[in-house]
């Protein structure tokens, strides 16, 4: 049974301030412990799983000098190691609980083969690890939020051991950019239009990383299902599956779609999507739009997703579903041990 919230209580609960206070996450100062020998590498594996991996998609977006592989498994990626050196690509083990299966595997893996090695975390089995075998890693503050509620503190902590400083004092900037109170409107308006309904988010390619993290947001913070894809490749296929007829009506009449709009994407990537919105109202479908805007991409990207926040915690209140926790991971992990 979903956890009851108290309709009471005011909006100042423990994690509506936890987006409000988002911003903050930029004025921390990372620092690395067992710091020797560690330097700038232009490859770097990130493993972690769900929230604990989300920076560095983001960071995919902005990084052009580094080469950034994102792993979610146990191991490593065969292929990326194949194409480089063993000293030559540094492997991320990020981990906001210090727990994770997965995550304790692929670093286990990274000292068997003898590969650069570090960690970012607020604790747990991760850091015994890293202190024990003396490697670099990164203690993040652990202030009692979820993994997916960390990106600034996991941002900022994998350009410190990635040595990118610049970008780091770029992505701090956004402790006085960014305003949670504007994303809060939108934000609640928008989850005012997905009552009983089904958010599939759209986006470019470039983009889909906020697409998806979008999506995540809905699963984790308002416990419904969402979908998320990006064009052009939608319109090659998944469209059609809402191509409705008097049978299947019934099948996608839930659906309702947000399209991430960014004036930088290709002219016929905001072509389609222009098509497409007004193609499925025709169909009878709801549409939204979320821009994609601000100032530098740091400031797009969290601009975006603190929308995404609000959108989700409002759905949860409507719901009446505790926003934070997730009992059905915890209860899975449970049954897999």
């Amino acid at each position: 049974m979903p956890i009851e919230i108290n309709q009471g209580r005011s909006d100042n609960s423990k994690f509506s301030n936890g987006i409000k206070n988002f911003p903050k996450q930029f004025e921390w100062e990372p620092e690395i412990g067992n710091a020797g020998g560690l330097f700038a590498y232009q490859k770097v594996i990130v493993a972690g799983m769900g929230g604990s991996a989300l920076a560095a998609d983001l960071l995919k977006m902005v990084l052009q000098d580094i080469e950034i592989t994102v792993h979610r498994d146990y191991g490593l990626p065969e292929t990326v190691l194949r194409k480089s050196g063993s000293k030559d690509v540094l492997v991320i083990a990020s981990s906001y609980s210090g727990n994770t299966e997965e995550t304790i595997d692929a670093f286990l893996e990274a000292k068997k083969r003898g590969l650069p090695v570090a960690a970012i975390t607020t604790g747990g089995k991760l850091l015994e690890l890293a202190q024990e075998h003396k490697v670099p890693y990164v203690l993040i503050p652990d202030i009692g939020i979820q993994p997916r509620m960390a990106t600034g503190y996991l941002m900022l902590a994998l350009l410190k051991l990635m040595y990118e400083e610049e970008k780091m004092k770029e992505l701090k900037m956004l402790a006085k950019k960014l305003n949670s109170a504007h994303a809060e409107t939108e934000g609640k308006a928008l989850a005012a239009n997905l009552h009983v309904k089904v958010p599939v988010i759209y986006s470019s390619n470039k983009n889909f990383a906020l697409a998806r993290i979008w999506k995540i947001k809905f699963n984790e913070t308002g416990k419904v299902p969402a979908f998320a894809n990006y064009f052009p490749e939608l319109n090659h296929n998944e469209m059609t599956g809402f191509d409705t007829r008097p049978n299947t009506r019934e099948l996608s009449e839930k659906f309702h779609f947000i399209f991430l709009k960014d004036k930088t994407d290709h002219p016929r990537i905001n072509r389609r999507a222009a098509v497409l919105e007004k193609l499925f109202q025709k169909k009878g479908f709801g549409t939204d739009e979320a821009g994609i805007e601000g100032g530098d991409l740091f400031e797009r990207i969290f601009r975006t997703l603190l929308i995404a926040d609000w959108a989700a915690y409002y759905m949860a209140k409507h719901y009446h579903v505790d926003p934070e926790h997730v009992p059905m991971v915890e209860e899975f992990k449970d049954l897999i041990k």
